[in-house]
This record gives C-alpha cells, sequence and structure tokens, in this order.
C-alpha cells in the first residue's frame, strides 16, 4: 500500500509522501471517504493562491499583512496533503485490517504501531473514543461506507469489552468499565496501571451517540434504540454512578478529580438524555445528576489567576495548568450555544483567558520556542512539570490550541458579533493591542481585526506542526522540546485525529449539537450520583444497506408533561463498620435484587465520619411501587450480616423529586 512517491496537485509539488494521493490512485471506498477532502482543500488552497484576503480593520505594517498571507497559503497546502496522509495512517491503525494493525481484533484502536520504547501496543478505551468522536463526525459530514463499516466494527468490540472482566471489575457493577486500556485482541490487560480513568464510558458513549443520532435522522430509530442504545446505556449508567469518585486523569499519572473527564460526563448525560427522549426510552438519572456535574466543573476554575486548575483532589505538585482544560473546551464544542461559560465554549471569556494562560505557560520552557512573543503560537505540551521523555511538546496538544481558535471564530461568525469583557481581554491584546473591552458587530473595523488575527494565530500553531512532523507527514506524539524532532510512539492515532478534527474547523465545518442549551444551566450543587444497572449488549449486527434517506425526519425531543415513571430513592442507612465491611441495601424489587444480597445496591462511604456513620446510594425505582427492603453487613470474608426485623416499607410516590429515605441500623 505504501511507496515513495513526488506527486503534482493544484501546482504544488509535495516531496516524500508515502502512498499516492490523488483519488484515481486510490481504491473506491478510499476514495469516497478522501474526495470531499480533496476537493474542500483544493478550493482553500486555490483561494490562498489567488484570492487571499487582505482586509484589516486598521492600517498596519505591510510586510506583517504579508506575513500573515503567506502564513495562510502554507497552512493551506499543508491542510491540503496532511489530510490525506492522516486519513491514511489513521485508518492503518483501525483492526482487523489496518496495515499497522495485524493482530488487532476487529475495530479496535491501536494506539501505535510501537511495540517497545514505548509499548503502546494496547488500546485505550478514551483514545480509541475520541478518535471515533472524530471518525463519526466526519461521517456524518459525508456519508462513506468505509467509515460506516469501521463505526459500526468499532461498536461491535465496544459491546464485546464491556463484559470483559478486569483488575478495575465486571460490567454487574459497573466497575469494568472504567478500565483504561486492553490488550489488542480485547482480552484483559493485568499489569500495573492507572485504574480507574473515569473518562473512557462517557467519551464512548458521545462517540456512538453521534452515530445514533445519524441513524435517527435517516428513519433508522429501531436500530439505534435495539442496536445501539443498550451499549451507550451501559456508559451512561456508568457514569451517573462514578462520576463524583476519584480516578486518575487522562495522561494516567493523577489520582484525583479531572477537568477533562468532569466536563466529558456532564455532556454524556445531558446529550443521553436528549438521544434517550428520541428512542422514546429514558436514560436513568441522567437529567438528575447533570447539573451536579456542571456545578462540580465550574469550581475548577481560579478565579484568581483565570484559568482552569485542571486536577484537583490530587495532582497538588502541579501548577494546573494542563493541555487538558483546552482539550475539553473543543470537545465540548457545541455551536448552538455561542459562547457559553458555564459549559466552558471555546469563545466563552473563561476559555479564552484558560487558553492564554496555557499557551504562555510554554512559552519560556522549550528551546524550541525561543523568540517567539506574546500573540504568536508556540509548541504547546500536557503541562509545564512533564518529566515523560524529558517532558516535550505533544502534536495533538499543539493542534488542540489552534482548533479551540477554530472554533470560536466560527461561533463569531455566526452570531456576526465579538464580546472582549475584562476576563478575556489580556487574551485579545496580545493580538489586537488597541482592543478595548466592548461588543463588536461585524460591519466594524475592531471585528475584523480580531477575526484575522486570530485566524493567523491559529494558524501559528498548524504551521508549528507543518514545521515538526516527520517524513511525508508522519505525526507521532511527541516533538523534541529542543531540536523539534519527531520523537516517542511513532503514528499515534490520536495525533492524526487531532490534526483531521482541527482541519475540519478551519473549513468551518462543525459536530453536531449535543443539546448543550437543555444543559448549561447550573441547577444543582450536590453529589448526587445514581446506582446503575448493567446488561450485556446481545445486538451486535446491523442491517445492511443504513443509506442516507433525505426523506426521514428526526423526532423532536418530547417535551416532558409532568410525572415520572421512575423515581429516584436516597437511601440513607446510619451504621458504624469496621474496615473491610460494607453496607449493601437488598429488597423485594428486582432493582434490589429480589433480596438475594449478591445481586443487592452497594451503598457509598464517601461520607461517613466517626460522628455521622452514613452510607448512602441512590437508585430508580418505578412510581407506585409497594416496596420492602433492608440492610446487610458484608464482611471481610464475604458473608453477611442481614439487620433485625421487621422489613423498612414504603411506597414510591409518583414525583419528578428525589425522595430520601433516612434509616438506622436495626439492632
Amino acid at each position: 500500500m505504501f511507496f515513495s512517491t513526488n506527486i503534482t496537485m493544484a501546482g504544488v509539488v509535495v516531496n516524500g509522501l508515502e502512498s499516492q494521493l490523488h483519488p484515481a490512485n486510490l481504491s473506491t471506498s478510499v476514495a469516497g471517504l478522501f474526495q470531499p477532502a480533496m476537493y474542500a482543500f483544493s478550493s482553500l488552497l486555490l483561494l490562498g493562491a489567488c484570492a487571499v484576503q487582505t482586509v484589516f480593520g486598521r492600517p498596519e505594517d505591510l510586510h506583517a499583512r504579508r506575513g500573515a498571507e503567506i502564513l495562510k497559503r502554507d497552512v493551506d497546502s499543508f491542510i491540503q496533503t496532511q489530510t490525506l496522509y492522516s486519513w491514511d495512517r489513521l485508518l492503518c491503525n483501525i483492526g482487523a485490517s489496518g496495515c499497522a494493525a495485524s493482530g488487532a481484533a476487529s475495530g479496535v484502536v491501536v494506539a501505535s504501531p510501537s511495540k517497545s520504547n514505548p509499548d503502546y501496543w494496547y488500546t485505550w478505551t478514551r483514545d480509541s473514543a475520541l478518535v471515533f468522536k472524530g471518525i463519526v463526525e466526519a461521517f456524518t459530514h459525508s456519508y462513506n461506507t468505509t467509515l460506516q463499516t469501521q463505526i459500526q466494527n468499532f461498536f461491535a468490540a465496544q459491546a464485546k469489552l464491556q463484559g470483559v472482566s478486569n483488575p478495575s471489575g465486571n460490567l454487574a457493577t459497573g466497575a469494568g468499565l472504567g478500565e483504561p486500556k486492553f490488550n489488542v485482541d480485547l482480552s484483559q490487560f493485568t499489569g500495573d496501571w492507572g485504574r480507574p480513568q473515569r473518562d473512557g464510558p462517557p467519551l464512548r458513549a458521545i462517540a456512538l451517540m453521534g452515530y445514533a443520532r445519524w441513524l435517527l435522522s435517516n428513519g433508522y430509530a429501531a436500530t439505534a434504540r435495539d442496536v445501539v442504545w443498550p451499549v451507550i446505556k451501559n456508559d451512561l449508567a456508568y457514569t451517573a454512578q462514578y462520576w463524583n469518585q476519584t480516578g486518575f486523569d487522562l495522561w494516567e499519572e493523577v489520582q484525583g478529580s479531572s477537568f477533562f473527564t468532569i466536563t466529558s460526563s456532564h455532556r454524556a448525560l445531558v446529550e443521553g438524555t436528549a438521544l434517550a427522549a428520541q428512542l422514546g426510552t429514558t436514560c436513568t438519572g441522567c437529567a438528575a445528576v447533570a447539573p451536579n456535574v456542571l456545578c462540580f466543573a465550574n469550581r475548577f476554575w481560579n478565579s484568581n489567576s483565570n484559568y482552569v486548575v485542571s486536577n484537583i483532589n490530587g495532582g497538588s505538585y502541579r501548577n494546573g495548568r494542563d493541555a487538558n482544560s483546552i482539550l475539553a473546551s473543543i470537545h465540548n464544542f457545541d455551536p448552538t450555544v455561542g459562547c457559553d461559560a458555564n459549559t466552558f465554549q471555546p469563545c466563552s471569556d473563561k476559555a479564552l483567558a484558560n487558553h492564554k494562560s496555557t499557551v504562555d505557560s510554554f512559552r519560556s520552557i522549550y528551546t524550541v520556542n525561543n523568540g517567539r512573543t506574546q500573540g504568536q503560537a508556540v509548541a504547546i505540551g500536557r503541562y509545564s512539570e512533564d518529566v515523560y521523555y524529558n517532558g516535550n511538546p505533544w502534536y495533538l496538544a499543539t493542534l488542540a490550541a489552534a482548533e479551540q481558535l477554530y472554533d470560536a471564530i466560527i461561533v463569531w461568525k455566526q452570531q456576526g458579533s465579538i464580546t472582549v469583557n475584562s476576563l478575556s481581554l489580556p487574551f485579545f491584546r496580545d493580538l489586537v493591542p488597541s482592543v478595548s473591552t466592548g461588543t463588536y458587530g461585524s460591519s466594524s473595523s475592531t471585528y475584523t481585526s480580531i477575526i484575522n488575527a486570530v485566524q493567523t494565530y491559529a494558524d501559528g500553531f498548524m504551521s508549528i506542526v507543518d514545521a515538526r512532523k516527520g517524513p511525508g507527514g508522519a505525526l507521532p506524539e511527541q516533538f523534541d522540546r529542543n531540536t523539534g524532532a519527531p520523537i516517542a510512539a511513532p503514528h499515534l492515532t490520536w495525533s492524526y485525529s487531532a490534526f483531521l478534527t482541527a482541519a475540519a474547523r478551519r473549513a468551518g465545518k462543525v459536530p453536531p449539537s449535543w443539546s448543550a442549551s437543555t444543559g448549561n444551566t447550573i441547577s444543582s450543587c450536590g453529589n448526587l450520583a445514581v446506582a446503575g444497572t448493567y446488561t450485556s449488549a446481545t445486538k451486535t449486527t446491523f442491517p445492511a444497506s443504513l443509506t442516507p434517506n433525505p426523506s426521514a425526519t428526526t423526532a423532536p425531543v418530547p417535551t416532558p408533561t409532568g410525572g415520572c415513571s421512575d423515581v429516584l430513592v436516597t437511601f440513607n442507612e446510619k451504621v458504624t463498620t469496621q474496615w473491610g465491611q460494607t453496607i449493601k441495601l437488598v429488597g423485594n424489587h428486582p432493582s434490589l435484587g429480589s433480596w438475594n444480597p449478591s445481586n443487592g445496591i452497594l451503598l457509598s462511604s464517601s461520607a461517613y465520619t466517626s460522628s455521622n456513620p452514613l452510607w448512602s446510594t441512590t437508585i430508580a425505582l418505578p412510581a407506585g411501587a409497594s416496596i420492602q427492603y433492608k440492610y446487610v453487613n458484608v464482611q471481610e470474608d464475604g458473608s453477611v450480616v442481614w439487620e433485625k426485623d421487621p422489613n423498612h416499607t414504603f411506597t414510591v410516590p409518583a414525583t419528578c423529586d428525589v425522595v430520601v429515605r433516612s434509616d438506622n441500623w436495626q439492632s
């Protein structure tokens, strides 16, 4: 499949590509995948060469203006060729037929073909979900059978993976869904690792919900509901149950609470609520839990220094400035909510202030950034204290910094105005020194100056990746902080995905809304978590010919009519326990284990103190049900001690409010 060649494309000679990129020389299926990108970016190149925008809001130095024009043309050319190469290499890393994924199961994303120094011959739930989030988005923009097959293979692999018992747990309690990585044949990885990592389930749900929404919009509601939803449902149940428990961050180093994980959890719960309603089913606890998650996400904001502290409840040796927060912003981008700050939209004042603070934290620590002043793009790493491989810039982090700015430009153009306030002013003044606070309409010279300056700034990050890429366009994990040479894991799948989403935003392609407008209000600030029920998906094959159906209409999300069929009930039990003991809830309803302690609901001791020995859980029960229940103490050796008679009894009221049952151990 790969060979060295020189090609001429739109008048530009490109040397050393590893594949012939013209659609005529590709297979029919792959040509269909690349062709939209070919024509879109050929148009960009022609615009860059023949019709360069030279309108700036105020008279500026001619040299600087020409520099911006040259940069734009260079980035246009880079994107045109790199897009095709990145798709090629990304698909190579997906089993079983990928050219670099021999031995991987069908639908499995291999993090990198590297099997030593470093060994990335594994599949990570988070990385895979982010890669397929991008694939699904590309598929929804342009139907392609190659991508659809990959999406369906990915779904089948993840359905199987959910049922693989592992060191984090199993599917019965949901805990096993938090296992971060597996062997590429879908078997468990049993070595030491930072586990659990709680971003995998919500991100996988987000990726699969993207495909489910496409199925809905094309008239395949039954497939979305009967095939795809059961896998999504498991991941959403995990998110609603475990969101407020600590785990390891996306860099797999800090145990605590991660901004990226929390914002991903919020999005998944909001999006899951909307999708469930369209499918005529329910997302248990999602709507009730989501506002609590959003409230917690906003606690990561450092109002004294105006940036996100990306890890709290752990990682105190870091200053908190971390590409984690920029990734959170771009992966929760919803163009329908403008510059909303609560959901940390890319053009919000908080996200822009954080972008400046995070980018500036890398300006002076890398030799490759020498000479780059405020307002100029720099190479971005994970966080400034990083020591992994000596702590270098990462391609995906540098691309994320560009993508956030492209996202912002999309929304500013969409709404026809830009608002500068005291929080975002330092960001804007780095780029347009004369700007002051206020709202600038699209007819103003200041608006034009800002758009042009931010575009140039974003293109600067893309240009850095262009200058530091490997032979032919290879994107490994990192590039050396001193020499700029590509290093670490070669052909990192996430790096290629990060390039493709940044390029799509630059071209003005937006992701579908995830219903952020229904979940961007902080209405609850508690720790509500809902115990989930988990079931192995039994349907993993899709009907043939799931092709676009332009005449289909997507069912709107129903408006609540009052009353709830399932009621959230919080059970609080005060009982003094010893180390190694746990408390479970059992009762006469199937959701309570039908009096079988093995199937009972495990209570949380997160609020337990010696003066207030509280164990608690929240579950969904049907309105009107007559419930009998007891608590049991599970000893360290697995034996069970029941509390004394009588049974606790109550009838579940028909309410949408959380019902609280407060009990004391009956001894």
